[in-house]
């Protein structure tokens, strides 16, 4: 399935489930698509992209190490179902939103925290999810920069 649908799906699940524990699992599952997104980018996206691609992975994946992480079948795991990246542009807008929304949905899980470690938890996917939307901005700058330059050599 293409990124963005599946950015798109986890979007709507994370809003419909924004209490924990399932709002956790919606969490891990963003958490878990960025990390293949990123993954996905490292190896076979735009060179400029890569090394800021790793660095999501890791990232996300540690936002995902934070959370239990949730029983689900593997073909409920979202990021099983990527197949397709076919536009980095768009793929990392909509994932950018995505975190944001994670970061959003953390902080009001992390207020409603019957016990410490929820909070603590969510403290650090807050974190996680804050870094990883870093990296996607910076990515999002840098395809920027580089289409700005073929624009400038093509006016040149």
């Amino acid at each position: 399935m293409d990124a963005v649908r599946l950015i798109e799906t986890s979007r709507r699940a994370l809003a419909a489930e924004a209490e924990a524990p399932e709002g956790m699992v919606e969490v891990w599952q963003a958490q878990a698509l960025a990390q293949a997104i990123g993954s996905r980018l490292a190896v076979s996206g735009p060179p400029e992209l890569r090394g800021e691609a790793l660095g999501l992975t890791e990232l996300a994946g540690r936002g995902c190490g934070v959370l239990d992480p949730p029983e689900l079948e593997l073909g409920d795991l979202r990021a099983a179902q990527l197949t397709e990246l076919d536009d980095a542009r768009q793929t990392l807008l909509c994932l950018c939103g995505l975190l944001g929304e994670v970061g959003i949905a953390l902080v009001g899980m992390a207020s409603a925290a019957a016990d410490e470690t929820t909070y603590w938890q969510c403290m650090e996917a807050i974190d996680a999810a804050d870094e990883s939307r870093d990296r996607v901005l910076e990515m999002l700058r840098k395809l920027a920069a580089r289409e700005e330059m073929v624009h400038e050599r093509e006016a040149g």
